[in-house]
């Protein structure tokens, strides 16, 4: 008789499909109102993918790391990640450096990203840096601007595009930074490198009140401490260089914003048994994070349903075949991961009557 068939081995978890939604759910108190409105065929798609998935993987945080949920998970998936990267110091800038500038030794980077500070009466705020529309002739000019003053710190500028370049230099291998994503839009003093203390209160679309939590007085704290002296007095002189540099006035005449400070995020080095390439397919839609950004709730609706008809449609029609899939769902503090199971039959009918909206679940993040 020949042998009963079984079925095919699944696949790893890094080669299934894998779709990334950062910013599926917000802090701000607008977030779910917005979510409630929701026309029920909004998220219909991902309702039907839950249902036919199990949580694999549940990352619990707080909305004031400096890693945002989405980093995480997205550095967890590309081998970055583990149970023991200190928060702001998954090395995205090491990883472009070992990827464009073939750099696969043990240096420290940093990705510097030009940027306008809009300057209120009691604070700055970080403005989104695509505002800009900065040219690639004038990001190379700024950066040579800026090039000597780095150096002096022993700091190397690489240029990459023109919102980002990368810098080499071995402060960065232990100074934790915040993610652009938790500082757009809202006050750059608790994000700053080194900053302890109260979370600012009028986030736009982030955190609630909350403490910093403090170092401590280790070793590692007073060379974190060195660092952030150290960009803290860059940004400084910086912002003089800056605001009389000649293409500024240039881009004020063209009434675009001025380029008046940088943000430094993606510091550390590649842990040693990093992979050298990217972890598996994983897709990372960017439409919630930029509604979210803007305290565009419209927008933010529209993003939810364009994704519904997309992607997860996309990944619930492989689910459908019998393929297995994957699903992140990101808020400001936590971020969940779904696979494909294959129930049994009791797990079948029961799924026909788990009628919660996808909201419930998103409310977890």
């Amino acid at each position: 008789m020949p042998a009963p068939s079984s079925s095919p081995p699944s696949p790893p978890a890094s080669a299934l499909p894998h779709l990334l939604i950062p910013f599926a759910a917000c802090s701000t108190e607008a977030w779910l109102p917005a979510m409630q409105a929701l026309p029920r065929d909004s998220t219909r798609q991902l309702g039907e993918l839950l249902r036919g998935m199990k949580q694999v993987h549940a990352d619990t945080g707080e909305a004031y790391s400096l890693s945002p949920p989405h980093e995480r998970a997205l550095g967890r998936a590309q081998g970055l990640v583990d149970a023991g990267t200190p928060d702001g110091l998954i090395a995205w800038a090491a990883r472009d450096a070992a990827e464009h500038l073939h750099d696969l030794g043990n240096k420290a980077w940093a990705w510097i990203t030009p940027c306008h500070w809009a300057m209120g009466r009691e604070h700055a705020t970080l403005t989104d840096p695509a505002a800009l529309a900065l040219r690639e002739d004038e990001s190379r000019a700024l950066m040579a601007a800026m090039q000597p003053y780095f150096e002096t710190d022993g700091i190397t500028l690489h240029y990459l595009a023109p919102e980002r370049w990368l810098a080499e230099g071995e402060l960065f291998r232990t100074l934790p930074t915040a993610s652009l994503d938790r500082v757009l839009g809202r006050n750059v003093d608790a994000w700053l490198p080194g900053a302890k203390g109260v979370v600012a209160e009028e986030f736009s679309a982030g955190p609630p009140q909350g403490k910093l939590a403090p170092s401590g007085g280790s070793v590692l704290h007073e060379v974190k401490s060195v660092g952030a002296k150290t960009l803290r007095r860059l940004q400084n002189e910086m912002q003089m260089l800056l605001y009389t540099h000649p293409l500024n006035d240039e881009r004020a005449a063209r009434r675009q914003l001025p380029v008046n400070s940088f943000w430094l995020s993606g510091t550390g080095a590649l842990p040693s048994d990093a992979p050298a390439g990217v972890n598996g397919p994983v897709s990372v839609p960017r439409g919630l994070a930029q509604a979210a950004f803007n305290d565009d709730w419209a927008a933010y609706a529209r993003a939810w349903a364009a994704l519904d008809a997309g992607e997860i449609s996309g990944l619930l029609a492989r689910q459908r075949v019998g393929e297995s899939v994957r699903l992140t769902l990101c808020g400001e503090r936590s971020a969940h991961t779904y696979e494909s199971s294959r129930p049994g039959l009791l797990a079948r009918l029961s799924s026909l009557f788990a009628t919660s909206p996808p909201v419930e679940v998103l409310k977890q993040l």
